[in-house]
């Protein structure tokens, strides 16, 4: 056994280590190093009770995250985004997917529509991941996309209880309807209640208590106790989990208890996409590869296409639909939540051979997501994708007049000499390829458009000429992309002045070689300024903290043209 775990964390170890370099999540690689230690390849481990309990908890950890970022204020505030984006994503996708799988299934008519449904869910864990390591958990793309599967979280419920209806178990279809109207009700006003007369002094008893050891477990009782009150009404345990969210999302402990859940969350999100994985038959995988590759490659086309459609028509830019389309074109834990809880009930609403293959493509799509992102941020990094669509739709009207000065790059620095400019009334362009920045400068009124700034043609574009710029600024956080800025400019206007920001003092006689006038490193600059406030905090007079903060810099910038660096 020691061997075996060495071996299997091992195996992890290099797997995250590999991903990392390459830009894809770690969530993958727990996947594969499940995939790799489980029964069909190295045989480490056998896909026991224990593992399935561990997958589990991690399922029921990601819905207690879910439930506790959803509290009732929140949800009236999103309410338009959720349940019209969310609704008219799932609409769209089983509208494509139904006809597809009864023209070329056996299916009933109530089994393709089952299918469809579990196919138009997404995968939470894997999305709200992605979305957390891009940094675009806040941006307006990411809102829209946790907002859909927001909506797929909460239509769950009601699709478990109909799971019967819609194998054609059971066709009483109104007493079914009326029963998920008033458990949800039901739902909403034990939140409402329970969070807010008896949880909250509850918690609070125990936060005098000044112990994270005992805030700690009554998180977790209070998880299992829902859980299982799920459990006894029918109801998968999970869904308890979210319950347990959303009723601590109505305490004023929401923040603290997201900070201490956090790590274990991660841990057994970790653990439930190793489970994950070793449930991958890789034998059957290979022997129904044809069928699987096609009924991947498929739902991946059919989910991107009907997601990008409904993103567009309700004004999204073409970049943030594509990239929402990729985060959600897998399938997610749900489905193969629904499939085994339809095997297990003896619900044959599609031949037990089928539900193999929709479980291999399942996780297959899980593990193509990442991958896919990671191709699309290269072709778009690269200016090979959405290039032009982004210049059209952002840049609605180009300037017609020539301006004194061009900003490359505006990120915080750019933005910060944008106002000096606007400020002194010296008129400027400002150009980045982060959309998300542009936009948002636009909104504040800013003069910055969308353009790649190692482009001949968009600078010229934007009005860079020998004898009518008087100064370019460039204010790229890529070496790579200011050095190749640089040569740019220099090959149109090669005696126009150019000011460059630098991470440090290499970088800064780096881009000094190549042309650029002056180059301060920000790193001295900040450390120097930052020193000299705490110096005169502890009282030291203004005048000698001042002298002292010269001498540092005359020091640092030793090895520079000193003319560059005057203050």
């Amino acid at each position: 056994m020691p061997l075996s775990i060495l071996a299997f964390f091992g195996i992890a170890f290099v797997l995250v280590f590999i991903l990392r370099l390459a830009r894809v999540g770690t969530l993958l690689a727990f996947l594969f190093a499940g995939v790799i230690s489980g029964p069909y390849v190295l045989n480490l481990f056998q896909l026991t009770d224990t593992w399935k309990f561990l997958g589990e908890m991690g399922i029921m950890f990601l819905w207690f995250n879910i439930g506790l970022e959803i509290n009732m204020r929140r949800l009236w505030q999103m309410r338009h985004t959720i349940f019209g984006f969310g609704a008219a994503q799932v609409l769209m996708v089983v509208a494509m997917l139904f006809p597809i799988l009864f023209g070329v299934t056996s299916w009933s008519i109530l089994g393709s529509v089952t299918v469809a449904l579990i196919l138009a869910m997404s995968s939470t864990s894997e999305d709200l991941q992605i979305l957390a390591d891009r940094n675009e958990l806040g941006t307006t793309m990411g809102r829209q996309a946790f907002s859909i599967l927001l909506f797929q979280d909460l239509l769950s419920i009601p699709l478990l209880a109909m799971v019967p209806v819609l194998a054609g178990k059971s066709f009483n279809l109104g007493a079914t309807v009326i029963d998920v109207v008033v458990l949800s009700v039901g739902l909403i006003l034990g939140v409402v209640i329970v969070g807010r007369f008896i949880l909250n002094p509850v918690m609070r008893a125990i936060a005098r208590l000044k112990s994270n050891e005992a805030f700690l477990l009554a998180i977790m009782l209070n998880i299992v106790v829902w859980a299982v009150v799920l459990d006894f009404l029918g109801m998968p345990p999970a869904l308890g989990a979210f319950l347990a969210g959303m009723l601590l999302s109505e305490t004023i402990y929401r923040h603290q208890i997201r900070a201490l859940i956090g790590p274990y969350a991660t841990l057994f999100m970790a653990l439930f996409f190793v489970a994950l994985g070793m449930g991958l038959d890789v034998p059957f995988l290979l022997r129904n590869w044809f069928i699987v590759v096609l009924g991947l490659g498929g739902l991946i086309f059919i989910k991107f296409t009907a997601i990008y459609i409904v993103a567009r028509v309700r004004g999204v830019l073409s970049r943030d639909a594509a990239v929402i389309a990729l985060i959600l074109a897998q399938c997610g834990e749900f489905g193969l939540l629904i499939l085994q809880t339809m095997k297990s009930a003896g619900i044959d609403v599609i031949p037990p051979m089928h539900q193999e293959i929709l479980n291999a493509i399942i996780i297959l799509s899980i593990i193509a997501t990442p991958i896919m992102l990671a191709i699309y941020d290269r072709l778009q990094r690269s200016g090979r994708l959405f290039s032009h669509w982004l210049q059209k739709e952002v840049n609605k009207s180009i300037p017609t007049q020539r301006p004194d000065v061009i900003i490359c790059g505006f990120g915080r620095v750019g933005q910060i000499v944008a106002q000096m400019f606007d400020a002194a009334g010296i008129s400027y362009v400002a150009l980045d390829l982060n959309v998300d920045a542009v936009i948002r400068g636009r909104e504040k009124g800013f003069n910055v458009f969308y353009g790649d700034t190692s482009s001949e043609s968009v600078l010229r574009q934007f009005g860079l000429a020998p004898r009518h710029t008087r100064a370019v600024v460039v204010a790229l956080d890529n070496t790579t992309n200011a050095r190749n800025t640089v040569k740019c400019v220099h090959s149109i206007a090669p005696r126009v002045k150019i000011f460059a920001r630098a991470r440090n003092l290499s970088e800064s006689k780096e881009l000094q070689s190549i042309g650029v006038r002056t180059a301060l490193p920000e790193t001295i600059e900040s450390s120097l300024r930052l020193g000299g406030g705490v110096l005169m905090g502890v009282g030291m007079s203004a005048s000698n903290a001042e002298k002292l903060i010269d001498k540092m810099r005359a020091d640092n910038y030793a090895d520079i043209d000193h003319g560059t660096v005057k203050k």
